[in-house]
């Protein structure tokens, strides 16, 4: 666990329940989280954790609850709304532009922070040229600190699986988030490259001073890299700490034991 200077509340989520038709995907869930850690969403497949990112990032709009982002109290955002307040998001099934090279998909993610109109845009003269400078010159940087600077021109789909996790680690980040949703970056991924995603994780916690909300089946990954970890089971909240207390709370042991409920 990091030393970090951990901060004030951030993202409060109170008392979610999402429900599909007659199906309850959450009940009546809350955690917060704090400014700088890394809080990770863990439990069996089919527990909500994916749904409760849904509802964080403007996806989902829960029937109860509400979330709370830096004082301000929302029952839904939208998702273009979340995204201009700080939140950016990474999705377990990679959503890259694939016929597009490394640098334009993480280019993609700046698009919330360019000023100049489309048709400037296009043709690239004047406020928008100087403009689009500044912003490749951040992807770079972004692109340096990826260790990707190798694949910058190459087409997305032609990279093997991992690196596709990094690219759309990297466009999450082109929108400079506050808090950043990884919903199971390290998924499909052999022992190097979970090692490899783990350290770029918590440098972009340490350096960036991003809050990360992370979700994650790799037991060993999030009890090495979390500050806290909430544990969800068939939609409800069973546990909720620091690693090493929901390591040895019996609900979390029986639900991952796959004990009777």
């Amino acid at each position: 666990m990091t030393t970090r200077n951990i901060g004030e509340v951030i993202l409060d989520v109170k008392n979610i329940s999402l429900r599909f038709g007659g199906v309850k995907a959450l009940t009546d869930i809350s955690f917060d989280v704090h400014e700088h850690e890394i809080r990770s969403i863990i439990g069996p497949n089919g527990a909500g954790k994916s749904s409760m990112l849904n509802c964080i990032n403007g996806v989902y709009k829960p029937q109860e609850g509400a979330i709370t982002f830096r004082g301000k109290t929302f029952s839904h955002m939208n998702s273009r709304q979340v995204a201009e307040m700080g939140v950016a998001r990474t999705f377990q099934n990679l959503a890259l532009f694939k016929g597009m090279s490394v640098i334009d998909n993480i280019m993609s993610g700046r698009n919330l922070k360019i000023k100049s109109n489309i048709l400037l845009q296009a043709l690239r003269i004047g406020p928008a040229e100087r403009e689009e400078i500044v912003h490749r010159e951040y992807v770079e940087k972004i692109i340096d600190f990826l260790e990707i600077q190798a694949y910058r021109k190459t087409p997305v789909g032609q990279l093997p699986y991992g690196l596709q996790k990094r690219v759309d680690l990297g466009r999450a980040l082109a929108m400079e988030p506050q808090v950043l949703l990884l919903d199971e970056p390290m998924a499909g991924m052999n022992m190097e490259e979970k090692q490899d995603m783990s350290r770029f994780i918590m440098e972009i916690n340490e350096e960036f001073g991003t809050t990360i909300v992370l979700i994650e089946h790799d037991m060993g990954v999030v009890m090495d890299i979390s500050d806290r970890v909430v544990v969800l089971d068939y939609g409800k909240k069973i546990g909720d700490g620091s690693p090493d207390e929901v390591r040895s709370n019996p609900d979390v042991i029986r639900a991952y034991l796959g004990a009777e409920h």
